[in-house]
């Protein structure tokens, strides 16, 4: 099973990097333009504060989180995207307060779930570890966008093997977003952990396979980049069609990113 604490830590500390971006900047600093189309750094932090709130009444409080599931079905493929425009209009100030504020609830929120318990949310229940999992894959990833935007180089760390697992795990997924029946077979990853050790996942004689450092693989599933910009290599025809399905994230397949666009 996994470490339920150890996950709450590495998503408090995928936090603490990202607030470090963001602690000092002027207000109108939060009006850039990130990589993802038509949102500004105000937008991104937006999004995360409104999903871990979300996500900390989906943790504890069935009924309520119910209402807002029904709330949202009319404008299924609309509202997240809603939420983030609507409430990346607070002063900067506030948004970042509220964004404190949230995660620390959503972490306490997760920290006293029953074993075993199952979570609602707008896709599949999940446990515990797999809500805070998919929480620490958004902070990293929507922390890209606002790292791009800024110029910044962040320093890849052990954590990201949650979002690489996640990403593994995401595969069949990523296949149903886009219509398409998933391969039967399992593939081989083989990634270069930042200290240089090995993550891997699946049999060990795939004959579809993916190997490369664990950034660039973490980069893809969130598509913060184009395949074409990363230092992947892929052996089978079946595992190049999953790179260019794989999305970590719930929702409707994203516009990724565009070759060269951080050249």
């Amino acid at each position: 099973m996994a470490d339920l604490e150890a996950l709450l830590a590495d998503f408090i500390a995928e936090c603490d990097d990202l607030d470090r971006l963001i602690a000092d900047l002027d207000p109108t600093e939060w009006q850039r333009d990130t990589p993802a189309p038509g949102w500004t750094i105000a937008h991104q932090i937006a999004h995360l504060t409104w999903t871990d709130r979300v996500a900390a009444i989906a943790a504890s409080d069935a009924v309520a989180f119910d209402a807002l599931v029904q709330a949202a079905l009319p404008k299924a493929l609309t509202f997240v995207d809603e939420a983030a425009e609507e409430e990346a209009k607070t002063p900067a100030p506030e948004l970042l307060a509220a964004w404190r504020r949230d995660r620390g609830v959503l972490v306490e929120a997760l920290r006293v779930v029953p074993a075993g318990t199952k979570l609602p949310w707008f896709g599949p229940p999940m446990s515990a570890a797999s809500m805070v999992t998919a929480r620490l894959m958004e902070t990293w990833a929507h922390g890209q966008d606002v790292a791009d935007a800024l110029g910044a180089t962040r320093v890849p760390t052990a954590r990201l093997k949650n979002v690489a697992h996640l990403g593994v795990r995401t595969r069949n997924f990523a296949y149903m977003t886009h219509g398409r029946t998933a391969p039967t077979e399992e593939f081989r990853i083989e990634l270069i952990a930042p200290d240089g050790s090995a993550w891997t996942w699946g049999p060990a004689d795939a004959a579809q396979r993916i190997s490369g450092p664990a950034v660039d693989f973490c980069l893809a599933v969130t598509q913060r980049r184009h395949l074409d910009d990363l230092s992947l290599q892929v052996e089978g025809a079946q595992a190049l069609e999953w790179l260019g399905l794989a999305q970590a994230f719930a929702g409707p397949p994203g516009v990724g990113r565009t070759a060269g666009q951080f050249d």
